[in-house]
């Protein structure tokens, strides 16, 4: 097989180190909030660290066109989505000791150049697949991007990768028409806002309903007057599992795909959604990660990008990665998820996957594939 027909894979050390002071959990450790043994938020480096780990372990890297490259998103395409106000803040914040921006988005001295490396690894994975050097893509990006808004950082991230991304790819000619599919648990609010009057972007967010945001990512929040069902938000009730998600990637993202006929499509690829994930309520193992990524790449002939958002079991990430990323390669290498069987034995019973249902069909009705 030659590079060209590999699937990329795009990481950097750098990214591990992003740090983001000294939290217990959730919240800023003081008063009586004790610290606790790691300090860190749940957005921490070892979830991706240990998947790339696993995935050298097992050979799986040696499989992938494996690409560390030392490029920073640029002022000029940061600026594409995030205005200077909001760059110039980062940046001297940065320069000094760090701080924090918006909402739960701490960093230390130089988060600003760690997260526009976190952004080019985005940039340079989808141009890769773009221009033809690699079937298809992963983008290990740490800090995360799909909260984050042009001028407010949310919810760990603090540039919006995927969007900066897709800009810079569309200035350059390379695309026109991109479908974002986001199946981390919790609602894409960030690039939804920032796509949602843009008809030539197709912007669909499968979460776990009211979990993050609280206020976003409802089902009747389909598009801008220019765009109008441009937007796909699919929220889950609280304990669905594998019926949930096969059925509204069969019944709604795939038509919707089908219909929008995109010249790419990227995945804002968060693994929250797993059975044992701390920030969430869902029952998705390691071969449903599979799966849907199988379903996308029958649709795109392969060619699809991956870029790393949320996920916060330091154990289970690192399968639900691997398997993804067997799939996009189609390596014969395996690494069985040693929490599958249990998480299959927590599927919701027939009266949960029937309400479930209602509500599956009601957004397939607002968007008109019913």
């Amino acid at each position: 097989m030659t590079d060209a027909l590999k699937t990329g894979f795009f990481w950097h050390e750098k990214c591990f180190w992003h740090g983001a002071g000294n939290y217990a959990f959730l919240l800023p450790v003081g008063g009586l909030v004790e610290p606790t043994s790691t300090g860190f938020l749940p957005e921490a480096p070892e979830t991706k660290r240990r998947m790339k780990n696993l995935i050298e372990v097992t050979g799986l890297l040696a499989e992938l066109d494996s690409q560390s490259p030392d490029r920073l998103a640029s002022i000029d395409e940061l600026a594409l989505i995030h205005p200077k106000s909001y760059l110039d803040d980062f940046k001297a914040l940065s320069d000094d000791k760090g701080g924090i921006l918006g909402l739960r988005t701490p960093f230390g001295p130089g988060g600003f150049e760690i997260a526009s490396l976190s952004t080019g690894l985005v940039i340079d994975a989808l141009f890769s697949v773009l221009d033809g050097r690699h079937k298809n893509a992963y983008a290990l990006s740490r800090p995360p991007g799909h909260h984050c808004l042009p001028d407010y950082p949310n919810g760990f991230c603090l540039f919006n990768n995927i969007a900066v991304a897709v800009q810079v790819a569309r200035k350059a000619g390379k695309a026109e028409r991109v479908v974002i599919v986001d199946w981390d648990v919790h609602h894409g609010n960030g690039t939804e806002h920032i796509f949602y009057d843009d008809p030539n972007v197709l912007t669909i967010s499968i979460h776990q309903e009211r979990n993050y945001p609280i206020d976003s990512g409802d089902a009747g929040d389909t598009g801008g007057q220019n765009a109008p069902l441009s937007n796909l938000n699919i929220p889950l009730i609280p304990g669905g599992g594998s019926t949930a998600y096969q059925y509204a990637f069969k019944r709604l993202v795939m038509p919707k795909l089908c219909a929008f006929n995109p010249d790419i499509v990227v995945v804002a690829c968060g693994f929250d959604a797993s059975g044992v994930d701390p920030l969430s309520r869902m029952l998705l193992g390691a071969a449903d990660f599979a799966l849907l990524t199988k379903m996308l790449m029958d649709f795109t002939n392969g060619k699809l990008v991956m870029a790393h958002e949320g996920g916060y079991s330091e154990t289970h990430v690192p399968f639900c990665g691997h398997a993804v990323l067997q799939t996009m390669s189609g390596a014969a290498i395996t690494a069985d998820d040693p929490l599958g069987a249990r998480i299959i034995g927590q599927q919701p019973d027939p009266r949960f996957n029937q309400l479930q249902d209602k509500i599956l069909k009601e957004i397939a009705y607002l968007h008109h594939l019913s």
